[in-house]
């Protein structure tokens, strides 16, 4: 038994390297760049061993993704303690922005970088992604129920929230606030005022 969990541990611990010598190597170059020859280098293996792992460079962009928007969904899930639904709603909005905050990298790697979407499409759901877009769809689900927010269709409610938040955080994650010629914590604030102002023309 000790020879088994030993080998299992040893697996588990190469799948690791692999992927995070990928998600290095696709936030330095891009993924059109990054090559299994590129990762096998990087950690001073062969290529054939990467595909005893992986089938190939789709199938660990896929873990990447994975992790990355699993990692997000238990932040954002931390706010089910706050009863009020509207008040949940903008707590998951501050804790989305938060987030790119934080990990702009990876939410580069998440929402901005053009990859390859086939090995997502060909799973039968997009199962992280689906359990936060899912809490959404749950919290607005509640708004509207309790009058906190203008009836309206709901996806299209959803879309345009996770939109809104989106054009945010990629202007900042992408630079593009330079525009504003002030300090990053004041650009935050900018941020965080905005999506609060954008929430309350939601209100009922």
């Amino acid at each position: 038994m000790a020879i088994k969990e030993r080998k299992e541990r040893e697996k588990q611990e190469m799948r690791n390297l692999i992927i995070e010598s990928a998600t290095h190597l696709f936030l330095k170059q891009g993924y059109d760049k990054t090559s299994i020859r590129n990762i096998a280098e990087d950690i001073e293996y062969s290529p054939a061993t990467i595909y005893l792992y992986f089938k190939d460079k789709d199938e660990i962009f896929y873990v990447i993704h994975e992790n990355a928007f699993a990692i997000l969904d238990q932040e954002l899930r931390k706010h089910d303690v706050v009863a009020d639904p509207f008040e949940r709603l903008a707590a998951i909005g501050r804790t989305y922005i938060q987030f790119a905050f934080e990990n702009p990298d990876y939410y580069d790697l998440m929402f901005i970088m053009r990859a390859p979407m086939q090995q997502i499409k060909n799973e039968e759901k997009w199962e992280a992604l689906d359990c936060a877009f899912g809490y959404l769809l749950q919290t607005l689900t509640a708004c509207f129920e309790e009058k906190k927010i203008r009836q309206a269709d709901l996806h299209v409610t959803a879309i345009m929230v996770w939109s809104y938040v989106h054009g945010l955080v990629s202007l900042y994650v992408r630079e593009r606030m330079c525009i504003l010629m002030m300090p990053d914590d004041a650009v935050r604030e900018v941020l965080y005022g905005s999506f609060d102002l954008f929430l309350a023309n939601l209100k009922a």
